[in-house]
């Protein structure tokens, strides 16, 4: 099979965690023939999408890839499955690219769906859910936030389009830097941004469960570091072993259909104390750490289920 991963840089890479990372070894164990691309690279011309891309061989032990050739130019609808992987900032790049993968979704598979990535931002899609998640505002409008912030006392500001727990911040009514937290939101762009209610039991974890074609597969718990509130691994959050509960099940099973109707193959779920707090869809983490804690190999069941659907 031929596959052809849209990625991050792979120095900006981290190998020993990185999900991606994992993908390309498997595909590798399974003899795929790999080629990847960043994103700047796509380019439609006269309606015919091509990149540059170069061939990869993934190893392990030591972590490492290597580039078998120099970029050259392919045509995008040639290969069996595209996939998308490259992390956030969700901005006019990002969702152009979604926009140009879309030209040849009719020729290839590409996961995750490009139409519902861009149409699914994962604080905003998550809000279809509310009846499972913490009292949730998305707003730039001072007083609101202000009236939010007196009727729940404790909350969590975070900007709407951001990833890996960057300005993300708590805050209640006592707070004397309030009003430079918002201020510093107001200054980083011209988009809503999000606040929801503080959730106590963060410091119990934030169970990260990752979904395969609107199945679960597995799930990590991530424990923020001592005197922090964010509990993703880029701030230092540190990954642990977890079951899942019933009422993991009954999120997920609410928000299963609308995965697998949208082509959303590939989601991580985030749930803090039986609440919900956003759906990953642009490039969900944690195979390596579910692997590592629960002996679960994410990554195999991503391909095998990537393989049922070329067939069909």
């Amino acid at each position: 099979m031929k596959i052809i991963v849209q990625m991050d840089p792979i120095e900006r890479l981290n190998l020993a965690g990185d999900s991606t990372f994992a993908l390309l070894l498997e595909a590798q164990e399974r003899g795929y023939d790999i080629d990847i691309y960043t994103p700047d690279m796509l380019t439609l011309n006269d309606g015919i999408l091509s990149t540059k891309a170069q061939q990869i061989k993934a190893y392990h032990s030591p972590d490492r890839i290597e580039e078998l050739n120099h970029p050259r130019s392919v045509l995008l609808d040639e290969y069996d499955i595209v996939l998308m992987r490259q992390d956030p900032p969700f901005d006019m790049s990002y969702i152009t690219a979604t926009h140009l993968l879309e030209t040849i979704q009719d020729k290839t598979l590409i996961l995750n769906n490009p139409f519902y990535v861009r149409n699914c931002p994962e604080k905003i899609f998550v809000n279809k859910y509310m009846e499972f998640m913490p009292h949730t505002l998305i707003t730039r409008n001072i007083s609101e936030i202000i009236k939010f912030r007196d009727e729940y006392k404790k909350i969590i500001i975070k900007p709407l389009y951001g990833n890996g727990g960057a300005n993300v911040f708590y805050s209640d009514d006592t707070d004397r830097n309030f009003g430079s937290i918002i201020e510093n939101f107001m200054g980083l762009n011209n988009e809503p941004f999000i606040i929801q209610q503080f959730i106590p039991k963060v410091k119990e974890g934030d169970k990260r469960i990752i979904l395969i074609d609107g199945e679960i597969v597995g799930a990590i718990n991530r424990l923020p570091q001592d005197g922090e509130i964010r509990s993703n691994m880029h701030v230092g959050g540190l990954p642990a072993k977890t079951e899942i509960t019933e009422g993991d099940a009954k999120i997920c099973n609410a928000i299963s259909q609308d995965l697998k109707d949208f082509g959303l193959f590939f989601a991580g779920i985030d749930i803090i104390d039986n609440l919900i707090t956003e759906i990953n869809v642009t490039s969900p983490t944690g195979i390596r750490e579910i692997l590592q804690l629960s002996g679960i190999d994410v990554a195999k069941i991503f391909w095998d289920q990537a393989e049922r659907k070329i067939n069909n």
